[in-house]
């Protein structure tokens, strides 16, 4: 078998941990396997270049940036392979640019455009261990691009597609994808497996066990991943193509997003072209809406516009939507922070009737009032004050009978 594993930032946080992530990638290549090794940089490490980088320049240009956290998992590719050398194995540290991996121009998000994979491919057929530096890229003009925070997870993918590899394995802090935080819900339970739309839709509602564009490329392309820890050996979570038995399960798991904002412009005139107008000059400013609601005016003059952005975006947006109203008459615009989305996700919800009731009415029954909702084929989210979202999660996750099996 060839397998591609990836090792996160706490799983190589030290010399300790990356001795025990080579004892453990020696397991897998003594057991006959082809091994791939995609690393993230040692913990902190990351932040601590960007704090390096903001001593120097107030405002570090990203091309440069790119190429100093790039820095980081090339520390634990080299040294990884020195741990496998060190085992008696023969390894070989690659950087992104040397794996082959070509991503567009965009620094600090970029994205995969192909990989060129033929050096790691002669190293396999050699007999090597190949470890790889993840989070990087580098364009047609070969500049080092970077590929946006858990990058590592896409580069692992990534790869695994390039080389068609039989299983990639993601290792991390946690023993795979739960039905909710175990945080916060003590019942909460691993999920032996989960279809790549569930995933998806729990990575971009929140959930942090997978960085959402690496579900992308792993449904596009069919790999299996498996979700598991670095600190135990118990079997993690497949994620993988949905079958039968998961349609009968209604809800499947719940994610939770306190990194929201809602702002909402005041008594907007109400004709056509303002939502357009107003909409447009938010994505100009690349920031993500999430969830829109309008009041519709009783007396087809006014009306109010609420939506979502992300926390980290809400100064940016907050100032675009105040000039924006003035320009559209409106009275006035409000910014809550205080917010969090709760959210529940199923593919058996395509197949089962009143779960939005259901949801809804548990919710009401403890007293927690629904700011907003937004819906899709397997899901249901609902904005609500930040201060019930440990409550509405224990809630929902008893309502759907989730910590039973």
């Amino acid at each position: 078998m060839l397998i591609v594993q990836k090792y996160g930032g706490t799983s190589v946080a030290n010399i300790e941990r990356i001795k025990a992530v080579a004892e453990r990638v020696s397991k897998t290549a003594k057991e006959g396997n082809k091994v791939v090794v995609v690393v993230s940089a040692m913990a902190g490490e990351t932040d601590k270049l960007i704090g390096l980088a903001h001593q120097v320049c107030s405002d570090p240009p990203e091309r440069e940036m790119d190429l100093l956290l790039s820095s980081g998992e090339r520390v634990t590719a080299a040294l990884t392979a020195m741990a496998l050398y060190g085992l008696g194995h023969k390894a070989i540290a690659l950087t992104g640019r040397q794996m082959g991996i070509i991503t567009d121009a965009v620094h600090t998000k970029a994205r995969i455009e192909k990989i060129i994979a033929t050096r790691a491919v002669k190293a396999l057929e050699e007999g090597y261990i190949v470890v790889v530096a993840g989070f990087q890229g580098i364009t047609e003009d070969e500049d080092v691009t970077t590929l946006g925070r858990g990058g590592s997870d896409l580069t692992a993918v990534a790869i695994a597609a390039a080389l068609n590899a039989d299983l990639c394995e993601i290792y991390t802090d946690v023993d795979g994808v739960f039905t909710a935080d175990p945080n916060i819900a003590p019942n909460a339970r691993k999920l032996e497996k989960i279809s790549y739309e569930e995933m998806l839709e729990l990575a971009s509602l929140g959930a942090k066990v997978l960085q959402t564009r690496s579900v992308e490329f792993a449904m596009k392309y069919n790999v299996p991943v498996v979700v598991r820890s670095s600190f135990n050996w118990n079997p993690g979570t497949l994620v993988t193509k949905e079958d039968k038995d998961m349609e009968k399960v209604v809800v499947s798991g719940i994610a939770h997003d306190k990194n929201q904002a809602k702002i909402t412009i005041l008594k907007v005139p109400d004709r056509p072209g303002i939502a357009a107008k107003l909409f447009k000059a938010v994505a100009d400013a690349n920031i993500v809406v999430d969830m829109i609601v309008q009041n519709i005016s009783s007396d087809g003059k006014a009306t109010d516009i609420s939506f979502t952005v992300p926390k980290t975006d809400a100064k940016k947006a907050l100032e675009l939507t105040e000039k924006i109203s003035k320009e559209l008459g409106a009275e006035g615009v409000l910014l809550n922070e205080d917010i969090a989305k709760i959210s529940i996700v199923g593919v058996g919800m395509r197949t089962h009737s009143g779960v939005a009731a259901q949801m809804f009415e548990a919710l009401a029954n403890h007293g927690i009032n629904i700011m907003a909702i937004s819906t899709s084929e397997i899901k249901i989210s609902c904005l609500i004050n930040a201060k019930y979202t440990e409550l509405a999660i224990r809630v929902l996750h008893d309502t759907f009978k989730l910590g039973e099996q």
